[in-house]
């Protein structure tokens, strides 16, 4: 069983010979570059330069050396975006700054900070106006150049017998419109301005649909799942209401999935949602999403073993592993191990479940522990 049909008999919720492993194959299954270096290190491989997949957060793009390694069975497509194109730093005092192609500027600290946080959204300002969204510079989503080569690294992968994830160029709906009018502006919108949120959102939706309008006709033959991805949960609870979700921004999903499923409907649609997001999972369902990202086994409601219960029939979980808060950061070798085994015997019965940490390994992660997090994935991971 290669890469490829393990993680297809996996997704059709039946067991391949062991459970299907990622790392990397999307911005939030990878792997800090100083984490990723510290674990070469670890492996015994040479050292080299490091290929960035996405600079806000620092993400590795795994070599090919390392996939062999660990047993690797999914890549990702990474089309040109505002993480990992025409990235131009410039020094002011104590940060580094660049502004992307939304007119989002991003600073991190210099000289050795990990991560770009957003410093100012675009739109943040006061009496915003549907005329102001109309008029801003939106990028071109649509043009054919975002995905050039693509097409040629997925057969690639396909020849070599790995599965193919392509992922969304931007953040999903609700988040992306946080990045540019703010956070506390967006919610005040989405509570006494609907119309105005709902201006917004219909733009960015309109810019998802020329992407994947673009894309698809041209890798949907070679990629095996679409990926999106939009944060609704905190550790506790929701970010908005299920009532506000379903009112506002339900419906505007279910425009674009419904156009992914009539433009690739053999691709599996991944949908990735960090934190308590158990009260949305129906509605998910209901838009078509067939894979969750990640299980986020630290909070509420997001028990693995009952998500597996009331949601396994629906839903293939990728993600949740091992926790990425507290025991793959801090814990020893032999607790990293027992997590592992714990998650596995709730995820993997019956298949549809994929091997991932909950969220992507941070700069902080000793080496030895994600040697033991992929020891434990040998020792337990296999059906049978």
């Amino acid at each position: 069983m290669n890469s490829r049909q393990r993680l297809l008999t996996t997704l059709n919720h039946q067991e391949p010979d062991r459970l299907p492993f990622d790392l990397g194959s999307t911005q939030v299954t990878g792997i800090h570059v100083d984490a990723y270096a510290a674990l070469r290190r670890a492996l015994g491989l040479p050292a080299g330069e490091v290929q960035v997949c996405d600079h806000i957060q620092g993400l590795a793009l795994p070599d090919q050396d390392v996939i062999e390694r660990l047993g690797v069975d999914v890549r990702g497509l990474f089309p040109l975006n505002s993480h990992n194109w025409n990235i131009l730093e410039r020094e002011q005092g104590e940060y580094w700054l660049y502004q992307d192609e939304w007119g989002i500027t991003h600073r991190k600290p210099r000289p050795d900070g990990l991560y770009y946080s957003i410093w100012k959204s675009p739109l943040d300002k006061p009496e915003l106006t549907i005329t102001d969204i109309a008029r801003y510079p939106w990028p071109r989503l649509g043009d054919p150049w975002r995905i050039e080569g693509l097409r040629q690294k997925a057969e690639a992968y396909r020849a070599a017998g790995y599965a193919v994830v392509l992922k969304d160029p931007f953040a999903g709906l609700f988040e992306m419109a946080q990045r540019i009018v703010g956070m506390e502006n967006l919610l005040v919108m989405m509570a006494v301005e609907k119309n105005l949120a709902g201006a917004l959102f219909d733009r960015l939706v309109e810019l998802k649909l020329e992407f994947w309008e673009m894309a698809l006709p041209q890798l949907r033959d070679v990629v095996d799942v679409i990926s999106q991805a939009d944060d609704y949960g905190t550790q506790a609870s929701q970010l908005i209401s299920p009532r506000m979700f379903r009112e506002q921004l339900k419906p505007r999903w279910r425009v674009v999935f419904d156009r992914l499923q009539q433009l690739a409907p053999q691709a599996w649609r991944f949908f990735h949602s960090c934190g308590n997001v158990r009260p949305l999972l129906p509605d998910f369902i209901e838009l078509g999403v067939q894979i969750i990202n990640p299980v986020h086994i630290r909070a509420t409601g997001m028990d693995p073993a009952l998500l597996k219960r009331d949601f396994g029939h629906d839903l293939v979980f990728w993600g949740g592993g091992v926790d990425t808060q507290g025991v793959l950061p801090a814990g020893t070798p032999l607790q990293v191990k027992d997590d592992v085994r714990r998650n596995m015997d709730a995820l993997a019965p019956g298949g549809g479940f994929v091997f991932n940490t909950v969220h992507n390994i941070q700069a902080d992660v000793p080496a030895e522990n994600i040697l033991a997090m992929w020891e434990a994935l040998q020792e337990y991971g296999v059906y049978g």
